[in-house]
């Protein structure tokens, strides 16, 4: 019964969906235009939201430089860890109103862009606390402006709906979804990605494939959606590789952040699936790179997936040129997931998580449960006790 719901739920989403606000961001050509705009727009002063990591790597001089040149006013945010916590985005807020602050730009991966959307939709509705704002649609009042400036190819958050933030005190991800939150502008400077390390480089590649084919094989995908992540996964295999082995080559940069973008695109508007609703609890529970553990996750999950999404899979592998043999769907679809299986390979990621707790597991399965029941239009449904067995495996125990 409850799995009846879970579609009736998601075919309402599904017949929404066209009734809603989506945008994509526009696409700035350089810091002086993206400047331009926040003058024009008679905004006086920028709260820009990055990581620590990020000011010691000091890839946000350009910005700082531009802004101190047009004297723009500005006030640094670097309070952000990766997966974000709600306490970091309260001081983010204070921030912003102490400061006088009526800009936002994220800047860096999807911890300070999640950060700074989850500062935008706090500001919007000051009487909810991001609890209260977690799930779809809670938001719905205009936000400030926000611009997107992302510094790793992965997370395509510059394009997407959702804001990711942990709860340390339950150790609950939260997930606030709503249009208002997809950034009005995004600056794309693929050299902002040549420093980063080869695991991050690899992990968010990852996560962007991770997001064009759970997009693709969920049910309710569009012409539009299913473009955008066949193009996505095209190339992420054709040019992941090459960011990663060398990682000043400027043209794989620039595709990996179109791959993003796309899968951005793709997803926010197609949701994910069980991928990320087994990740997020991991990555709130031990500190995990969400990115790692999608890409880890992602063949498992395609095997469990099975029958049900052969001829989808397979349709993405032929139309992404990465299968090009004449193989019937079955064979495409497992030669795609063994193609998958490569990519961690050569970036030398696993196919276990040692570090979950037996003890953990009953409620990391209650958690995942949460997150993809009734939302995402999932190829099958699944109960907890069987994301429970899924945790068992992925720890290694079967």
């Amino acid at each position: 019964m409850l799995k009846i719901f879970d579609r009736l739920y998601q075919g309402l989403l599904y017949l929404g969906r066209p009734f809603l606000r989506w945008r994509e961001p526009v696409i700035v050509e350089s810091y002086s235009e993206l400047v331009n705009i926040l003058i024009a727009q008679n905004k006086k002063k920028v709260l820009i939201v990055l990581d620590e990591g990020l000011t010691q790597l000091h890839l946000h001089n350009v910005l700082i430089d531009t802004l101190k040149n047009k004297h723009f006013n500005y006030h640094i945010f670097s309070d952000v860890t990766a997966n974000p916590t709600i306490n970091q985005v309260e001081a983010g807020l204070f921030a912003y109103i102490a400061f006088g602050c009526d800009a936002i730009i994220g800047f860096g991966g999807g911890s300070p862009m999640d950060v700074a959307k989850a500062i935008a939709a706090r500001v919007a509705r000051p009487n909810k606390n991001l609890v209260q704002l977690g799930g779809t649609l809670k938001v719905l009042k205009k936000t400030p402006l926000l611009i997107a400036i992302p510094t790793t190819s992965g997370t395509g958050s510059e394009a997407t709906v959702a804001a990711i933030v942990v709860d340390e005190r339950t150790r609950r991800k939260y997930a606030i979804n709503d249009p208002v939150l997809i950034p009005s502008y995004a600056l794309l400077v693929p050299e902002l990605t040549f420093k980063l390390p080869p695991f991050i480089t690899a992990t968010t590649g990852m996560d962007a494939l991770t997001h064009a084919v759970e997009a693709y094989i969920n049910n309710g995908g569009t012409k539009f959606t299913n473009a955008k992540a066949i193009n996505a996964v095209k190339l992420v295999f054709e040019y992941l590789k090459k960011a990663y082995d060398n990682p000043n080559d400027l043209t794989a940069r620039r595709n990996m952040q179109i791959a993003a973008y796309d899968a951005g695109v793709a997803f926010t508007r197609n949701y994910v699936g069980y991928v990320h609703a087994l990740s997020h609890p991991l990555s709130a529970f031990y500190g995990l790179a969400h990115g790692y553990v999608n890409a880890l996750i992602l063949p498992f999950m395609l095997d469990k997936y099975g029958r049900k999404i052969y001829r989808k899979l397979a349709d993405l592998a032929r139309k992404s040129g990465v299968i090009k043999k004449g193989l019937k769907n079955a064979e495409t679809a497992k030669l795609f997931i063994s193609e998958i299986r490569a990519l961690n390979d050569h970036f030398g990621i696993p196919t276990t998580i040692p570090q979950i707790k037996e003890e953990d597991i009953p409620q990391l399965a209650a958690f995942a449960n949460k997150e993809a029941r009734p939302l995402y239009p999932t190829p099958r449904i699944y109960e907890t006790n069987e994301l429970e067995d899924f945790y068992r495996q992925l720890k290694g125990e079967n």
